[in-house]
């Protein structure tokens, strides 16, 4: 899905790419072959271009394709995200590593990206980190909710986490959004979790375990999110970086 005229996939490793993440693990599915080849040579498409002025909006995808490496695995049946991510432990080994949700579209045009800004948390509490927002009571029935201890007005250590709680059930209003930094540990937790809300393998139960056991700190970034998951958040998206960023 593109917004203006790129898409929300190559805005996601854009953003990991400015956080220093090069190697690019992406977890797929049946029918999503359009990936794969976004990030590839498309000679005849290139031929047809080349000398024209339509030849610079290749500079983007060329600066990502000789800076990053890209690896895919597939997902064959949706599970969740914790299962997505654990289908992924093969392609990232036993290291740290960031999750992006792509339709979860993130700016901040002010300073670093989202991701960025967790990679300097994670160098300083070396533990699992979760991005989070404010949402309205209304709307926590539609996340991950977590509680915890204030480290700063912005980073809270989590005690509790809750997936997709009614409003009268959520800890709080501080909602997780698809932007993560997880240290490795997290794949044998995942294995050992039972499948939770609707029936799939949830990362919000595999952190709560891991927060339980160890740390798990929840950050408030700075930025905008825009939810392209659905119509309204993918016009309010489109509208945006038209305004903002292609009409200057």
């Amino acid at each position: 899905m593109p917004v203006v005229n790129k898409p929300l996939i190559e805005y996601g490793v854009d953003e990991a790419m400015q956080a220093g993440l090069n190697e690019i693990c992406i977890v797929t599915g049946r029918g999503k072959r359009a990936l794969e080849d976004h990030f590839d040579i498309n000679y005849e498409l290139e031929h047809q271009i080349a000398g024209t002025g339509k030849e610079a909006y290749l500079n983007g995808i060329r600066d990502i394709m000789n800076k990053c490496t890209f690896s895919y695995t597939r997902q064959t049946e949706m599970k969740g995200l914790g299962h997505a991510i654990l289908t992924g432990r093969t392609l990232v080994g036993e290291q740290p590593f960031a999750v992006v949700l792509a339709d979860d579209f993130c700016l901040n045009p002010e300073g670093d990206g989202v991701l960025a800004q967790m990679v300097v948390l994670y160098k300083q509490f070396r533990c699992s980190i979760v991005a989070v927002e404010e949402v309205p009571q209304d709307q926590v029935h539609k996340y991950g909710v977590i509680a915890g201890e204030m480290i700063r007005d912005d980073i809270y250590r989590v005690d509790t986490m809750v997936e997709k709680p009614s409003p009268d059930e959520a800890p709080s209003n501080l909602a997780i959004i698809g932007r993560y930094i997880l240290t490795p540990d997290i794949f044998d937790i995942l294995e050992d979790t039972e499948p939770g809300k609707n029936g799939e393998l949830q990362i919000t139960d595999a952190l709560l375990k891991q927060a339980q056991n160890g740390c798990v700190m929840a950050y408030q970034f700075k930025g905008q999110r825009f939810d392209c998951g659905s119509v309204e958040g993918f016009i309010e998206a489109t509208n945006y970086c038209y305004n903002t960023i292609y009409a200057e």
